[in-house]
Formats: C-alpha cells, sequence, structure tokens
C-alpha cells in the first residue's frame, strides 16, 4: 500500500520483510494436495480476483487485460481523491473510473480517509472531517449513472493510522463517521474496521462498541499482508467472536493481501487465493505497493501479461463450484479447484513448494474413463517482465479408476504457479456456452441454492429498481469465438403468476425486453425464454436488470438459473 512498507511491516511481523522471490517455505519431498471433485463448497465467484487501488483514469489497465482475470470487486479512493501513494500524484479517484469497472463487471468499495494527501493520513479536525465526509457522500449521491459502489469503507488501517491523541478513542470515532454517513446514504452497505492485521481483542472492542450503538459494519474488513498460514485462523476466530457477541454472520472482505516480497509471486498468491476461497470470504484485493495503472503488478509495458496475470487467468477461467482441496500436512503445496459440470472440466491450480509433488484426484466419474491431463506453469516473471503465454508441462491421455487419478508434477519450483485441467478425452464443447448466474458478477441480488437449478444455484431477490444505489443487475462475462448472431437462452423461474421483465444489454449498448412467462414456483427451473443478442470475437459483458441506468426498469420479478449462447 504506500510507503508504510516500513513502520507497517516490521509492525507486523519480520516474516514477509525477510522473504526474497527465490524464498519459499521449506520444501516437503513428496508433498501433496488432495482435490476432491464431487465435494463443492460454494459457486465460483473469482472472489480474490480484486485489488487495491487497481484501476486509474483513462482505462488503465485495458479492458482487455480484465476481462479474462473476471475481476471481482475494487477498493479505489474516494472522490476528490488526495492520497499520493508512493510519492506519485493522486490518482483513481472512484468515480471517474467506475465506468471501467462497471464494464468488466467490478465492484467498488470507497475508500474515504483517502481525501487525505498523506500517509498515515494527518488528522486535522473533526469539523474538517466531517465535512469531508459530506461532500465524498453528496458527490457519490450525485454521480447517478455509477451503479457499482458496493461499500463506504471509512477509515483505513486505524489501528496504525488513527490519531488517538487529536481524534479521540477510534471507536467514538467510528460511531460519528457511521452515523454521518448514513444520514445522507442509508442504503450503500458500510465496511470497516479494515484494521492491518487481525487482532482478537482490537476487533472485539470495536464490535462491541459498534452493537451497542447500532453502528456494525455490513462487511468486516481486515487486511492479511503477511504469511497465508494464519489466514484460516483468523477467520475461525473472528466467527467464533462474532457467535460470542450475539452479532448475526457478516460477509467478510480482505481488501489488502499479500507482501511486496509476495504480491508477483504467483506460488504464493496461489496459497493466498486457496485459503480465502477455503475460508468463505465475499472478497480479497491484492494489496498496492508499487504504481497505479498496472492492477498491482499484474501488466507491464502497454498491458502486456506478467506471470502472476496467469495465474488469475486460470482463476477467471474457472465455472460451476469451487470443490474441496486439502494440502498434506506440514507443507507449503496448497491450491484451489473448481468443476464445470456442464463441460465436465476440473480446472486446478496451486503452488508454493518446490521438488516433486503430487496432485491427488477423487470423484471423476462424470468424466468417463479416460480423460486429457494438461499441466501449465507460470514463472514468478516479478511486476517488469512480460510472460506472453504460460508453459505448457504437458499434454496426457490418462486412465480414471474408481474416480480416481494421481498426477505427480515434477521439477516443481516454489515461485511458480501451475495449472492441472483435466477433462475427457473426447467431446469437450469447444468453447463455454453455458454460464451459470451464481458464477456471474451480481448486484444487489442474492445467490442462492436450489436442487432443480443448473449447477445447484441460481440468482434471486433481484428487486430493487430506482437509484444507483438500489439497481439490481447481474452481468456475465462471456467470451465467444467469433463475432456474429448468438442465440441467448435464459434459464429461469417466476412464481408471480404474471409475466415478468427484465432489461437485456450487452457492451453497454441500447436496451432490450426480455419477458418471462409464470412458472410453476419459485426455485424451480426448467423454464426458458430466449433473445438474439450479437457479440464480438473474445469477451462480452452481457446485463439482465431489474434496474439499471438509462433501462427504466422491469417488471415483477424472475429469478435467473444460466444464460446458454449457441
Amino acid at each position: 500500500m504506500r510507503p508504510r512498507v516500513r513502520a507497517l511491516l516490521l509492525a507486523l511481523t519480520t516474516a514477509a520483510a525477510s522473504m526474497t522471490v527465490a524464498a519459499s517455505p521449506a520444501a516437503a519431498a513428496g508433498a501433496t494436495l488432495t482435490v476432491n471433485v464431487a465435494q463443492p463448497f460454494r459457486p465460483v465467484t473469482h472472489a480474490a480476483s480484486g485489488g487495491l487501488y487497481g484501476l486509474a483514469e483513462n482505462s488503465r489497465p485495458a479492458d482487455s487485460t480484465l476481462l479474462p482475470i473476471k475481476l471481482n470487486s475494487l477498493t479505489q479512493p474516494a472522490p476528490g481523491v488526495g492520497q499520493r501513494p508512493n510519492g506519485q500524484p493522486p490518482g483513481g479517484d472512484s468515480l471517474l473510473i467506475a465506468p471501467q469497472a462497471t464494464r468488466v463487471g467490478a465492484g467498488q468499495f470507497i475508500r474515504m480517509p483517502d481525501i487525505y494527501p498523506d500517509f498515515p493520513y494527518r488528522w486535522v479536525s473533526w469539523n474538517d472531517w466531517l465535512a469531508k465526509v459530506d461532500t465524498m457522500v453528496r458527490a457519490r449521491l450525485n454521480a447517478t449513472t455509477v451503479t457499482n459502489v458496493i461499500g463506504w469503507e471509512l477509515w483505513n488501517e486505524p489501528d496504525y493510522t488513527w490519531n488517538t491523541a487529536a481524534a479521540g478513542n477510534f471507536n467514538d470515532g467510528w460511531v460519528r463517521t457511521y452515523q454521518a454517513v448514513r444520514a445522507l446514504d442509508a442504503q450503500t452497505p458500510i465496511v470497516g474496521p479494515s484494521t492491518a492485521v487481525y487482532n482478537r481483542s482490537w476487533m472485539q472492542a470495536f464490535l462491541t462498541r459498534a452493537r451497542d450503538t447500532g453502528t456494525l459494519p455490513d462487511i468486516i474488513c481486515w487486511h492479511e499482508l503477511q504469511n497465508p498460514a494464519r489466514i484460516a485462523a483468523d477467520l475461525a476466530d473472528y466467527r467464533n467472536l462474532e457467535a460470542s457477541l450475539g452479532i448475526s454472520p457478516r460477509r467478510v472482505s480482505i481488501n489488502e493481501y499479500a507482501a511486496p516480497a509476495e504480491v508477483d509471486v504467483p506460488g504464493r498468491v496461489a496459497s493466498y487465493v486457496a485459503k480465502f476461497e477455503r475460508g468463505g470470504v465475499e472478497s480479497a484485493h491484492r494489496a498496492f505497493w508499487y504504481e497505479y495503472g498496472t492492477m498491482n503488478g499484474l501488466v507491464v509495458n502497454n498491458n502486456q501479461p506478467t506471470g502472476t496475470w496467469w495465474l488469475y487467468k486460470w482463476y477467471g477461467d474457472m465455472a460451476g463450484n469451487m470443490v474441496t482441496t486439502t494440502p498434506g500436512a506440514q507443507t507449503g503445496l496448497d491450491g484451489f479447484a473448481a468443476y464445470d459440470p456442464t463441460r465436465r472440466i476440473v480446472n486446478v491450480v496451486f503452488g508454493d513448494e518446490a521438488g516433486t509433488n503430487t496432485v491427488n484426484l477423487t470423484g471423476l466419474g462424470a468424466l468417463g474413463s479416460s480423460v486429457r491431463v494438461t499441466l501449465l506453469s507460470t514463472p514468478s516473471s516479478g511486476r517488469f517482465t512480460a510472460v506472453t503465454a504460460p508453459t505448457t508441462v504437458s499434454t496426457t491421455t490418462r486412465a480414471v479408476s474408481g474416480g480416481q487419478l494421481s498426477v505427480s508434477v515434477p521439477n516443481m519450483v516454489a515461485t511458480s504457479a501451475y495449472q492441472l485441467v483435466v477433462e475427457p478425452a473426447a467431446g469437450v464443447p469447444a468453447y463455454q456456452q453455458r454460464y451459470e448466474a451464481e458464477n456471474a458478477s451480481v448486484f444487489r441480488a442474492q445467490r442462492l441454492s436450489g436442487a432443480t437449478a443448473s449447477g445447484g444455484g441460481y440468482v434471486g431477490r433481484i428487486d430493487n429498481s430506482g437509484t444507483p444505489r438500489t439497481d439490481s443487475y447481474v452481468d456475465f462475462v462471456v467470451n465467444v469465438p467469433a463475432a456474429r448472431a448468438y442465440t441467448m437462452t435464459i434459464g429461469y423461474a417466476n412464481g408471480t403468476g404474471a409475466t415478468a421483465t427484465q432489461g437485456l444489454a450487452y457492451n453497454g449498448g441500447a436496451w432490450s425486453t426480455v419477458s418471462y412467462p409464470p412458472t410453476a414456483a419459485w426455485g424451480q427451473f426448467g423454464a426458458t425464454v430466449s433473445a438474439t443478442v450479437n457479440l464480438r470475437a473474445g469477451y462480452n459483458v452481457i446485463r439482465l436488470a431489474k434496474g439499471s441506468p438509462y433501462f427504466a426498469g422491469g417488471t415483477g420479478y424472475a429469478e435467473l438459473d444460466y444464460i446458454q449462447l449457441t
């Protein structure tokens, strides 16, 4: 994040600071990662594909580098940003980058204290701060075409940056700031406390005060800037603390992750992402240590990908459901995996270990007795070296026995990341045709599960319309092989007893209306409607909306199961 590479990392631990690009946890000979394809645990949402200050004005980096990684969300500076990270001019204003973020399907938190130019923030007075809060919130409310703001982050790293001597106790300051925001904006979620580290006693005092004053954040946030090994314990401890205080479960965001020596090391990033997925966080953002306009080091030299970009591209290719991965004891090897049942593709991304290691897969029965196994790698190239493509390590055809397969991965480099793709040896679709709604970018609606839904999930409660803070819509980022007209089939349910409507637009173009005749009941799927969409070759964004800028709003209610392009 800024010049705090100095004091903050010392305050955290010396572990990350001592790590170099070549270093790694002690390699355990013959480490094993087990992937249970038959044990899904949540829909693919690309939760950890996010960034602090990931976007800069004037569409930096280019949309073409962001669409393949399925950018989930961002933390961006406040409107009228004054912050000068690492001596750079102020940039990344949340309202100015909103059009690009919207084009690629990403939500954003607005970091309010970045209205100040200095870091650590230089406190002036309560009158000054509350006036700034008023100005920032009104600027957002006046931006009537901005729909992707998903949270106000009231302060950043109060355990490091709050000036208690001048501003008083932070927990009291939180209450004052929360009430000032809510007096103007009663709807946008509030995010906090955004501490530099997870600390139980600090969090307990904060939550107790917030609970007792009716100022609990909608999204709980802290940063994980050390070795990822502590993530699982921090998340578990938070959930225990939350329950002990009688607080209903909050959504969790880790909106800064990975130390300077880790953030451009794909092997280590794989370990972070695995633990965030396993821990059920809603979003996680790569930490900002260097320059604007590169998605935190993922692109270089006129939007060329770095080695780490390819890890996020593999992550972006995941569809269907995340499935359980279990690392062996006392090993750095870790990874995350997804299974797309419509294409019968297993996608595993892993790293953070050296030597010859093994990926054991179970629950492969649906893939048949013969599978194609492709193994790729991407190096730790740093943030200044382009990597035009990952390296194909091997492509083999293997027999599956009892739904199981063991894949040996020789000569692993701990800093590199690896992708293992397992699919039927024959009959694989040429391109992804079905896109599950629960895998899409969902704004002001809810991902739900249902036995009759394709892939087991769907999006419902697409209920709001009327203002940019309540518009409900679902953005599908799709990738098609050719520019042409496609038939888009929409799986849906509509239990209202009357025809419902939503708006349809793609790539920011003109709106049309989709009508959904009534179906037997909510959450019972099988009905479809169709529309024609004219798409360009490559990536496109298709929006189905109850409400959206330049669309008057849909009628009734419909739940979305999937779209299919043929």
